[in-house]
Parts: C-alpha cells; sequence; structure tokens
C-alpha cells in the first residue's frame, strides 16, 4: 500500500533548500520515477526533501503579524485590531489545518520509507534529522494554536479520512520533544554553512527544543500554576544545553544589530534558522514591497505600520524607559531624540532620513504638506496610516521598480532568541542574576549606555520585576519578527495587554511661521509639531480569554466526528496541561 501512496503524492513542487541544491533539480522527468529507486539516489531524495522544505520554511517576512501559523497575528506593535469577531469556528485567519497534516504525511513517507533504500548511512541519518525537525516544527504550529491534536506518525492513504481522536497537551508536546531527540542525535552535532545554511542541523534543533520546552512551562499552558511548574527546570535545562552548543559551534550575538538584516552579512553567527532569498530564485520583495512609503514602492504599502505605543516602548539611550531616564528628559515634541539605537534601525518618522532607492539626503514626510497622499498621516490621509514606518528588513539600495527583488534573508531563529530564552527560564528558577546578565548582553550589543554599576537601565531586582524587563527586551529586540503576538498568548497576557486599548498614531505639521516652498528634504523632524490623534477607523481591542487557544476549524470537525472541540469555543476538550 505504501508504494501506492508513494506513486500518489511524489508531485514535487521545486522550492529552494539552499544554492547548493541546485545539482539536486536536475533530474529528468521526476514525475515518471520508479518508487523502488528514490530512497537508493541522492538527487531524488534531495528533490523530496526540497519539497518538504518548500512546504515548512517560512517563505516571506511577516508583515503586520501576518495573521497565520507562520508568523502570528495582530498584536501590539502595528495596526490591527483584535476583538470577538476575529476569530470564530467557521471562520478565522488559521487555515492551514490540513495544510499542516498533508506535509506532516509526507514526511511520514519519507521516515518509513527511507530504511528501505540504499543511501549511505551518513547522508540518510541528516535526511532523517531534517524530516524528525520538520515533523517536530508543523506539530509545533499546531500546538500552539490548538493544543493537543491527532498525532499521525505513519502515512495514511491519499483518500484515508484522518478519523484520529486528539491528543492531550501533554502527549502532544511529547511526541514533538522526542522527534527532536531523534533530530539532535541524527545530527551528531553537524552544522551546515556556506550556501547549505538553510537546512537544519543541530543548532536550530537545540535551539528550536529550548522554545519547545518554554512553551510548555509557559502560563498559556499551566494557567492555574504558571510559573512553579517543573516544566520550567526542563526548559532550563534545554536552554542551557542550546547555549553552550550553539556557542561551542560558533553562534553568537552579532557585534551590530543592523549588522543581522544585512545583504553583505548573511549567514552570521546569530543566524540558526534561515529562509535564504537572493533576489532572483527565491525573494523577500514581499516584505520591500510591502513596508516602503508607496512613492518608493511598486505593487503596494501600509504593511508594518509601527503605533504609537510600540514607537515610544524603546528605552532611552541609557536603557531607562521615556520619562524615567536620570540623564535624558523625555517630550512628545522631541521624542526621536536619545532613544536606544534600535530605535533608530527600526522606526522611521517624519522628517526621518530615510534613503531609499539610493537617494542620498532623501527624508520621508508623513505630515499634509510634504507628504504625498499615499504616505501621510492626518485628515486627508489615506486608511491604514500612523505617522511612520519601519526600517528593518529593507534593502535600501534597491530603486522603485526593482523592489521585488530584495534579497535579506529571513531567519527564523537566531542566538539573540536562545539568549532570551534561557534568560526566562533561568529567572523562573530561581536565578535572575543570569536573567539580567542577559538583557545587558543585548543592550550592550545594541549601543545602550552601560551606566552606573553597568545595569544598562535595567532596575529590576525581584522575579515578577525581571520577568518583565524580559519580555520588555523581546519586544524591542524582535520588532517585526513575528514573535510579539506569541509571547503575549504564551504569558496569557494578550488580554490584559490589548483589550481596552486603542491604537494611536503622531500627527505632524509644520511649524508656525515656517515657508512651505522650499526645497524637499529641507524640513527634519524638528521644525514639526506632534499631537498623538487615535487611527481613523479603528475599534478599541478586545480580546477574549478565549483566545489562548483557538477553535478547530469547523469543517474539519464536521470531516472527523472524533475530534473534540476545545472547551471555550463549545466543546470539551481541555488543551491546557
Amino acid at each position: 500500500m505504501i508504494r501506492n501512496i508513494f506513486k500518489n503524492i511524489f508531485l514535487i513542487t521545486l522550492f529552494f533548500v539552499a544554492e547548493s541544491c541546485t545539482d539536486t533539480l536536475d533530474v529528468t522527468n521526476l514525475g515518471a520515477f520508479d518508487p523502488n529507486s528514490v530512497w537508493s539516489d541522492t538527487q531524488l531524495t534531495n528533490a523530496y526533501l526540497t519539497d518538504l522544505y518548500g512546504r515548512s520554511m517560512p517563505r516571506n517576512w511577516p508583515v503586520n503579524g501576518t495573521a497565520s501559523f507562520d508568523n502570528g497575528g495582530s498584536a501590539d506593535e502595528t495596526i490591527g485590531t483584535m476583538d470577538a469577531d476575529f476569530v470564530t469556528t467557521a471562520s478565522s485567519p488559521w487555515s492551514q489545518y490540513s495544510d499542516l497534516y498533508n506535509t506532516i504525511r509526507k514526511i511520514n513517507v519519507l521516515l518509513q520509507e527511507i530504511d528501505n533504500g540504499t543511501l549511505e548511512e551518513d547522508f540518510k541519518n541528516k535526511v532523517k534529522g531534517q524530516a524528525y525537525f520538520f515533523r517536530a516544527w508543523h506539530y509545533y504550529k499546531l500546538l500552539r494554536v490548538y493544543g493537543g491534536v491527532p498525532l499521525i506518525a505513519t502515512p495514511q492513504k491519499i483518500d484515508e479520512d484522518l478519523l484520529t481522536p486528539r491528543a492531550t497537551s501533554s502527549d502532544t508536546f511529547d511526541f514533538i520533544l522526542t522527534d527532536l531527540d531523534q533530530a539532535i542525535s541524527l545530527f551528531a552535532g553537524e552544522k551546515f554553512v556556506d550556501n547549505d545554511r538553510a537546512r537544519v542541523g543541530a543548532a536550530a534543533a537545540l535551539a528550536f527544543k529550548g522554545r519547545i520546552l518554554l512553551l510548555k512551562a509557559s502560563p498559556q499552558f499551566n494557567p492555574t500554576n504558571p510559573y512553579e511548574n517543573e516544566s520550567w527546570a526542563e526548559a532550563l535545562t534545554a536552554t542551557q544545553i542550546a547555549k553552550n552548543e550553539l556557542e561551542a559551534m560558533g553562534f553568537g550575538l552579532e557585534d551590530s544589530y543592523a549588522d543581522i538584516w544585512s545583504t553583505s552579512n548573511k549567514g552570521n553567527k546569530e543566524a540558526i534558522m534561515t529562509s535564504i532569498f537572493d533576489g532572483v530564485n527565491s525573494s523577500n520583495g514581499r516584505r520591500e514591497d510591502n513596508v516602503r512609503p508607496l512613492t518608493e514602492s511598486k505593487n503596494s504599502t501600509g504593511g508594518d505600520q509601527p503605533i504609537w505605543k510600540f514607537v515610544e516602548s524603546f528605552p532611552m539611550a541609557d536603557g531607562y524607559q521615556p520619562g524615567s531616564s536620570p540623564t535624558y528628559t523625555y517630550d512628545l515634541q522631541t521624542y526621536w531624540e536619545n532613544r536606544d539605537p534600535r530605535f533608530y534601525d527600526n522606526i522611521v518618522g517624519n522628517g526621518f532620513l530615510f534613503e531609499l532607492s539610493g537617494k542620498t539626503g532623501r527624508r520621508q514626510y508623513t505630515d499634509i504638506v510634504f507628504a504625498t497622499a499615499e504616505d501621510r498621516f492626518g485628515p486627508t490621509a489615506d486608511f491604514g496610516r500612523t505617522g511612520f514606518f519601519p526600517r528593518k528588513g529593507l534593502d535600501l539600495e534597491l530603486i522603485q521598480e526593482q523592489v521585488v527583488l530584495n534579497s535579506v534573508d529571513w531567519i527564523e531563529i537566531r542566538y539573540a532568541e536562545v539568549l532570551l530564552n534561557h534568560a526566562e527560564a533561568a529567572n523562573e528558577t530561581g536565578d535572575s542574576p543570569t536573567a539580567l546578565e542577559a538583557i545587558r548582553d543585548l543592550r550592550a550589543r545594541a549601543g545602550i549606555e552601560a551606566g552606573v554599576g553597568s545595569t544598562y537601565g535595567i532596575m529590576a531586582t525581584t522575579k515578577e520585576e525581571v520577568r518583565a524587563a524580559i519580555y520588555n527586551e523581546r519586544y524591542i529586540e524582535f520588532a517585526y519578527e513575528g514573535k510579539r503576538f506569541w509571547d503575549l498568548r504564551r504569558s496569557r497576557t494578550l488580554h490584559t495587554e490589548l483589550s481596552g486599548t486603542k491604537e494611536q498614531g503622531l500627527l505632524a505639521t509644520l511649524k508656525t511661521g515656517l515657508p512651505t516652498d522650499v526645497q524637499l528634504y529641507t524640513y527634519g523632524p524638528a521644525d514639526f509639531d506632534y499631537l498623538l490623534v487615535d487611527l481613523p477607523g479603528i475599534n478599541l481591542n478586545d480580546v477574549p480569554e478565549s483566545y489562548y487557544f483557538f477553535p478547530i476549524p469547523l469543517d474539519q470537525i464536521n470531516r472527523n466526528p472524533k475530534l473534540e472541540q476545545n472547551q471555550d469555543w463549545g466543546g470539551t476538550f481541555n488543551p491546557t496541561l
């Protein structure tokens, strides 16, 4: 039966794994193959694996949090309201349930069939390690959204209904962790480098295991015992091992925060799990095209418009929050002065230098006088503007006609996450000094002033204060990286952070008496007055507590009567531990 299944599903959708895999694609008539020879042929095996990468790796940067399994949903970085209608059992943005199981099924075919071939053991082990990683990856995507799900470890017939009941969340975690341990064992410390760096290896599996155990310990899954459960000790062990082994492999913090997202610094020491874009065969143009101002874009704009809450969250140059610095005064009218250097790597405000398309001296305007109708924020503004634009992930040298050729790699897991994951587990198990050291390391790398006692502006002392400091640091460090939404769910603070909030933007008005008939780019941010205003057409956030676990899609419930719906969505299944 398995041979027939294999014939049915081996329709290769070629996607990139890495530049070194191009030889893999030089295969004649992949649709007409002998399944008995696939697992004895490295090219055919690599082609199958390439298809799994195309189905598994993030294909674009997240934009506006991208409400999907890959990148998250509306949070408090950019425009996007969440309310009781954001998710329903019949219709929701979380629609990849079937696609994920289709990919899991292809992985199961590989794992069941590959030992029947004659591939060399070392090559075969690396392929199996990548397959185990991606099976864990897809079950993780399901688990963090729904809780426990049906666990299917062998390939079913292509026309067979998945009439499998849901496993508990505990069993689902165990399944994922077992797969990751298998992957780690099979990789045997393998580090893929250079043109092969898009492959997942030991580093990705170790780092990902820490992420999984942090989720297992989290308040999302342990609402009645959020910070004293035994999983925090497991998370500490896993994140410590990951940190130590990754450092031994040469991973660590990049010297420059801005250089992490650079076309000239690909494969840097912070990049652990990466989707490669070369601008020709594969492109990150969706981000470049979607988030640039329309005057320098090609097809669309308005993505990742920072809201005021996010802009204000960046600390001052000494690490203290705005308004509490002993060194730097803070005022709305000079909000951009003396900020954390990461502010300038992420935020573009009215009058800021933003030398897109290689235009030396170009400034970005959002006011109603100098900005174009598409870019401005004000009474005559297009819907969806905030008075700010993002900077991270853009290639400023690309001219307008070439924005779809952006080749900035997407880094799904980077070393900074490993560092903060370990910090969080250390803090919750009684070692706050280790957690504070990690935050200080990130702030030192960012260029924040050390200050008296080298505190970098972090005054936290209690476990609760350090916990808050870690989440605040993640908010800043991982700007636009699709992590904030999941962090708020994992910490069970999504409803408390968002409910009742109204998103705001910053209205810029040229100061009275300044002439308007001047050369373009004459005025900087100090030549304008600023006023906070509610975003037009944006409702109050109203996030139900039921959003910590979303409902199994209704069409899946109808297909499989053994699927129990989650408790908060009319069912009986308890997704917590």
